[in-house]
């Protein structure tokens, strides 16, 4: 390619990492050719709204967009709308589409997202059994919800507790069954999951704990959840939301390096030439983190996405951010930064008063005279993750009483 060529750049996906993809790409380069692919009839959108403000029908469809078309022409990107990457050949620089179009490429972008996870049970495929990944998935929840009557949810993870929240705001009878002892028992640990077990048990939800799902009831439409223990639960609308897998199928097909996402070094280029990742879908080298991370929540995609673009066009891009959420349930709003890999013996230092609510909780490991901050949250004590991400970045050693200690102001521990 000459030097008075364009540089064409290729983004495979329909999610906030594609479009912010193209903003890094414009930043760094005004005049590449830039064509985004998306396997959905939308263009790019946002999850969280999905399962928080449209879900409670407090914002309507446009607020899932980051970007409206007139955006995309000001860019000059060159939209596909529901034709989605087929195949992917990274030494021939060439795309295939579903509906058999052949596009060229010289710089291509994986943000291919993820999938939710599916129970393998009797009567998973009833009618009234939903799943909430898409927009078109909580477009049609939403009008389920609205009609009230009993629900059940399956997984008590961010995504079911978000849907339990909105469908008690609907004034829906709400059941929640999750296998573990808590909620979010894998990430939060039984203290903090059974805060939100408390918390929306305060609301109205009803929780069957160390239970699992042995089939759904029902024969035109769903009836019921049957659960392990032989408990029938009524229900005129199930939502199943135990997990995501990232979509690596595309990746790996063209001969990427693959291990619970795709494998990318600190600039988000894969192991194929000429081929990066971002989002749900990238599992980047962190120096900060001490190693391959791959996280599933808004703010990756929403940086990944710019970042992978720059590097994309020619900058120089070391991404090593501290991993960041947000949720919102009921009069709970809160924020979780940091990162503890699995199998780590991390204790738990509480601040404030849970009952309010108005607390924090860090994850920490023992470390010399006092403890190292590996993750924060709070709970409605705002203005707070600035310096719990200054803790966790700097490594910074503290007194165990002091991080506990309200009065103690959060940005004299972190300097």
């Amino acid at each position: 390619m000459s030097e008075t060529e364009r540089t064409r750049y290729l983004i495979v996906g329909g999610g906030l990492a594609a479009a912010r993809a193209v903003e890094g790409i414009r930043e760094q380069d005004a005049d590449g050719e830039i064509l985004l692919v998306t396997e959905e009839d939308h263009l790019p959108y946002e999850r969280p709204p999905l399962s928080k403000d449209l879900l409670l029908d407090t914002a309507g469809e446009g607020a899932a967009f980051p970007h409206d078309p007139q955006w995309y022409a000001d860019q000059r990107v060159d939209l596909v709308l529901g034709d989605p990457v087929a195949a992917l050949d990274a030494s021939a620089r060439t795309a295939t589409l579903a509906g058999g179009t052949v596009l060229s490429w010289d710089r291509a972008l994986l943000a291919t997202g993820s999938a939710v996870r599916r129970l393998d049970v009797p009567g998973a495929d009833l009618p009234g059994v939903h799943h909430l990944r898409t927009l078109d998935d909580a477009l049609a929840l939403r009008e389920r919800l609205r009609d009230g009557g009993d629900v059940v949810v399956v997984g008590a993870g961010w995504i079911g507790l978000e849907v339990a929240a909105a469908a008690r705001a609907h004034g829906c009878a709400v059941t929640v069954v999750e296998p573990r002892p808590a909620p979010l028992e894998a990430v939060m640990g039984t203290h903090i999951g059974g805060w939100f077990a408390r918390w929306h048990g305060s609301h109205g939800v009803e929780f069957r704990l160390g239970t699992g799902v042995a089939s759904f009831a029902g024969e035109d439409a769903v009836t019921g959840v049957v659960t392990s223990a032989g408990e029938t639960l009524p229900a005129r609308v199930v939502v199943v939301g135990v997990g995501i897998r990232p979509r690596t199928e595309l990746a790996e097909a063209a001969g990427a390096d693959v291990d619970d996402g795709v494998l990318t070094d600190a600039a988000l280029r894969t192991s194929l030439d000429g081929v990066w990742a971002a989002g749900d879908v990238a599992r980047w080298r962190s120096s900060l983190l001490g190693g391959p991370v791959r996280v599933e929540h808004w703010a990756n995609a929403h940086d990944g996405g710019f970042a992978a673009g720059r590097s994309m066009a020619g900058a120089r891009v070391a991404y090593d951010p501290v991993p960041f959420f947000f949720s919102d349930q009921y009069e709970a709003g809160l924020e979780y930064a940091g990162h503890v890999p699995r199998g780590t013996d991390a204790e738990l230092v509480l601040r404030g008063d849970e009952s309010a609510p108005e607390f924090m909780a860090f994850w920490v490991v023992p470390e010399g005279s006092g403890v190292r901050v590996l993750a924060g949250l709070h709970v409605n004590v705002w203005g707070t993750m600035d310096a719990v991400q200054r803790l966790i970045r700097a490594r910074t050693v503290v007194a165990a009483d002091r991080l506990a200690d309200p009065s103690v102001p959060l940005d004299d521990l972190a300097g």
